[in-house]
């Protein structure tokens, strides 16, 4: 997850926020979600699990909260569709931690993957859970330091939700341990520089990737203490057909450059599969794509962009695909969109949502549809909102935002009662 554009102040460390919660009580009966949010001020990286109130939304952390995150820096966590694994990259380590969720939400570590690359820095997972995607930084031999290309990394996961081994182009999907690497192939497929997040489309057959080709500053500020020198290359997204065992073929004409000045970050699939939706932090707008026969992008005819807050970074949808929601890291807003025929539009006049110092990823809960997250970077809170389900608007949830371990990046959530193991 990217935060800043090169040139501006780095983010200072984040004070925890103390914040008197009284919150209704989340039994059993009422819990909803169980939520995990990786938070990366502290070293080793934490990840704070809560329990979501199915009638207010509110959010309250598990008596075990928070758990190590296994390494440095986490800056993406994505769960399994079944609920029974929970994926953390740890950006400064350059691993992959595999946990087992509990039927009480908490987490049980189980194995360690290092990336093929360095820095890995965004995720996403397969609508049938049998792959992860992990956009890698950069590509084995490139640092901060010695900057380089990007690189998207594809481990099938096995029965039991550990990792195999990087898929290649020649060998498919692979069950051996995820850190041996096979010779003679590429564990990974080639992206420009400073990649951004990755998007698995509901039907499973593509998956998409934005590439700014500028450095936007992470959460931690350069190795080297100094912005890696730009490429001069435009802003680009990737697209990728999902073949057997998980190999991936380009999509014909990708990359796809985007507007000009433009530098693409967040992105999202419709669910029916028809429309992409990309941040664009340079110009404050969203681009919106249609995708056509093999995973093809055109820009939207009817409206190829839709104005954002300042610095949009998360972008979302509801289930149904009918209405879209952006985060705007410098405003501290989320911004709501209706969609109609693959078009966002303002929803009304009071369209924005206050939430809190810098909001970063975007997730609406798994169960009801019903509530949407935010963590917010400088406030080390998460932010709660309930989706007014007739019409999209947002109405912050009970007693939010929720205190966390400090910088949270990134969050994921599974239906309560949706789990591997009993501990």
């Amino acid at each position: 997850m990217k935060f800043r554009k090169s040139g501006q102040v780095l983010l200072a460390a984040a004070a925890t926020v103390v914040v008197g919660l009284g919150l209704t009580s989340c039994g059993a009966s009422n819990t909803v979600d169980f939520l995990y949010v990786t938070s990366s001020k502290n070293n080793p990286g934490q990840i704070n699990v809560y329990i979501v109130d199915s009638e207010s939304g509110a959010a309250r952390q598990i008596a075990d909260s928070p758990y190590p995150s296994g390494g440095r820096n986490p800056v993406a966590d994505v769960a399994s569709p079944n609920g029974k694994n929970l994926y953390v990259a740890n950006h400064d380590d350059n691993t992959l931690v595999e946990f087992v969720i509990g039927t009480d939400g908490k987490l049980y570590p189980q194995h360690t993957c290092n990336t093929p690359g360095t820095e890995p820095s965004a995720m996403a997972i397969s609508p049938d859970g049998s792959l992860l995607y992990v956009v890698d930084f950069y590509q084995a031999g490139f640092t901060d330091v010695n900057p380089g290309p990007g690189a998207l990394a594809v481990y099938h996961i096995q029965s039991d939700g550990s990792l195999g081994n990087p898929i290649t182009s020649s060998s498919g999907a692979t069950t051996g341990d995820c850190n041996s690497i096979a010779n003679g192939n590429l564990s990974y497929w080639p992206l420009g520089y400073y990649p951004g997040n990755v998007a698995a489309a509901p039907n499973g057959s593509l998956v998409y990737v934005a590439d700014p080709n500028i450095f936007v500053t992470t959460v931690t500020p350069p190795t080297n203490g100094t912005v890696p020198i730009v490429p001069g290359l435009p802003g680009q997204i990737y697209g990728f057909t999902v073949g057997s065992g998980g190999t991936l073929g380009t999509v014909a004409g990708s990359p796809f450059t985007t507007a000009s000045g433009s530098e693409p970050l967040g992105v999202a699939v419709s669910p029916d599969n028809s429309g992409l939706f990309v941040t664009d932090t340079a110009q404050n707008q969203l681009l919106n794509y249609v995708i056509g026969a093999g995973g093809a992008l055109s820009a939207n005819p009817s409206s190829p962009t839709t104005p954002t807050g300042t610095f949009p970074v998360g972008v979302v949808l509801s289930s149904d695909g009918s209405d879209l929601y952006v985060s705007n890291f410098t405003d501290g807003t989320v911004s709501e969109y209706t969609v109609s025929n693959g078009v966002p539009a303002l929803n009304g006049s009071s369209s924005t949502l206050a939430v809190g110092h810098s909001p970063t990823a975007l997730l609406i809960d798994p169960s009801l549809n019903e509530f949407l997250f935010t963590p917010n970077f400088v406030d080390g809170t998460i932010s709660g909102a309930r989706v007014n389900t007739t019409n999209g608007t947002l109405v912050n949830n009970q007693n939010s935002p929720y205190v966390t371990s400090g910088q949270p990046t990134s969050v994921a959530a599974i239906p309560h009662n949706q789990h591997a193991v009993s501990k």
